[in-house]
């Protein structure tokens, strides 16, 4: 949650916000590049801490499902929010469906380096590592291609973490579209000097195994996860006006290891489409609804799917704030649907009561890098929800964070003036159905049926930041 405190610096505007109204101010890395051309290879660099300053906000997250059923992510963030000095926190979250244990912790770090000093356990000069007081992170390759997180860390005299998530080597990590601005949409007019960026680099699947000891008690760690490395090179209020975010993740009888994940946002209305708009068509589509700045949001989505522990396809979609829920996105049909809303009187906002996702794209070929826009892969999953009001009627619900509670007093009231926003994260975790469709050209394991439902768990995020 660090980095909403950028919020306080600058207007509540953006420096984007006053230009021209007649021509986009965004470009969104769905609509740059083809469908055949999503899958973009990790390099080093990009899973390398930047530590970037201005009011940038960049992340590591860890999330893993146990093999009990329980949940845990461990991230750190590091948010230079326009000050002199970064702040940079660890945070760790548990949550057990079954007997209702919830660990919560988050600690500021001291001394944070990446890479490590010279004279830290583990390799020194490798920047996907850090180190700080409080933990350290190594990241490590074996003779095999695995790569390998291991966390160690300190976070209270009852908590205790030491575990490692290892991506297998047949399993492609990824961003969209290949190169150095693979990954990245800009906000501003012009992309060369944009006034910021949001970036997202995956690890579909990774094994985690190793320990949390809590109050201590060790707690077995084993189980199916994924990491992101996410950096926001803006204030977060300016962003977006809503998140979505699901990891799905299973081991099926059929398929073996599956996992569907997906990221989108939706902008602001100081970014967007040019003023007046229907659906543009081209390099940089867009379409939304007209905003007072005369702007017109859009929704950025991507996503992935992984089959028998191969990623089958990467997926990206643009849709506009205009769409009717019946019209189809840009380019693909992948998007997240809100469903049945309703008021939820904690937030004040319509909150689903479920939530459909929807992946939809080309067959990946793994030696080429290049989709068959000619052989789809589908997958689809309904997450019931209930109400989000009061929260003991929330299926899974693993917490639902007021974001301006976590910061003090005085800094809430300024917040709330300056930025105009009340951001909520609704957190849930679910048993559900994934629907997967494979299509003719698909080789792998399963390949003698078109259609499978294989049952897993979903960890998904839902936020709203503003109206």
């Amino acid at each position: 949650m660090s980095g909403w405190g950028s919020w306080l610096k600058g207007e509540a505007g953006s420096a984007g916000a006053d230009a021209t109204a007649s021509a986009p101010n965004f470009q969104a890395v769905t609509d740059a590049f083809q469908q055949d051309a999503l899958y973009g290879p990790l390099e080093k660099s990009d899973l390398e801490w930047t530590c970037a300053g201005g009011f940038t906000t960049e992340t590591q997250t860890w999330y893993t499902v146990l093999d009990d059923g329980a949940f845990a992510t461990s991230q750190i963030i590091h948010s230079a929010v326009g000050l002199w000095y970064p702040q940079v926190q660890m945070t760790f979250k548990y949550f057990n469906p079954k007997t209702g244990v919830k660990i919560w912790k988050s600690v500021n770090a001291s001394k944070f380096a990446a890479p490590p000093t010279a004279n830290a356990a583990g390799p020194s000069g490798d920047k996907r590592s850090s180190k700080a007081e409080q933990f350290t992170v190594l990241f490590q390759t074996d003779d095999k291609g695995n790569d390998a997180y291991t966390i160690t860390a300190n976070l209270d005299a009852d908590l205790q973490l030491s575990y490692t998530f290892t991506r297998p080597s047949e399993t492609l990590g990824w961003k969209l579209g290949a190169g150095p601005k693979g990954g990245m949409s800009f906000f501003g007019a012009n992309a060369g000097s944009p006034d910021g960026y949001v970036v997202h680099r995956f690890w579909p699947i990774a094994m985690s195994q190793g320990h949390i000891i809590a109050k201590g008690q060790a707690i077995d760690a084993k189980g199916q996860g994924m990491f992101v490395h996410a950096i926001q090179g803006m204030r977060p209020n300016l962003v977006a006006s809503k998140w979505n975010f699901a990891n799905f993740q299973a081991d099926d009888d059929k398929l073996g290891r599956v996992a569907a994940i997906m990221m989108e946002f939706t902008t602001t209305s100081d970014y967007g489409s040019a003023k007046g708009g229907s659906q543009i068509q081209g390099a940089q589509a867009s379409s939304g609804a007209p905003a007072a700045s005369g702007r017109e949001t859009m929704t950025v989505n991507i996503g992935s799917i992984v089959v028998d522990g191969k990623l089958v396809s990467v997926t990206a979609a643009t849709r506009g704030g205009k769409a009717a829920d019946d019209e189809p996105s840009q380019r693909s049909g992948s998007r997240a649907r809100h469903l049945d809303k309703t008021l939820d009187q904690d937030t004040g906002y319509q909150a689903p009561q479920s939530i459909r996702y929807t992946w939809d794209g080309p067959l990946l070929d793994a030696a080429s890098g290049k989709g068959d826009v000619a052989a789809k892969v589908g997958a689809e999953l309904t997450v019931d929800l209930g109400k989000p009001y009061p929260s003991s009627e929330t299926h899974g619900l693993v917490d639902k964070v007021d974001v301006l509670a976590e910061i003090p007093y005085v800094v809430r009231k300024v917040v709330n003036v300056v930025a105009g926003t009340k951001p909520y994260i609704y957190q849930t975790l679910n048993p559900t159905t994934l629907s997967v469709q494979l299509p003719e050209q698909y080789g792998g394991r399963g390949k003698e049926e078109r259609t499978h439902e294989v049952k897993g768990t979903l960890f998904e995020e839902h936020t709203f930041i503003s109206a």
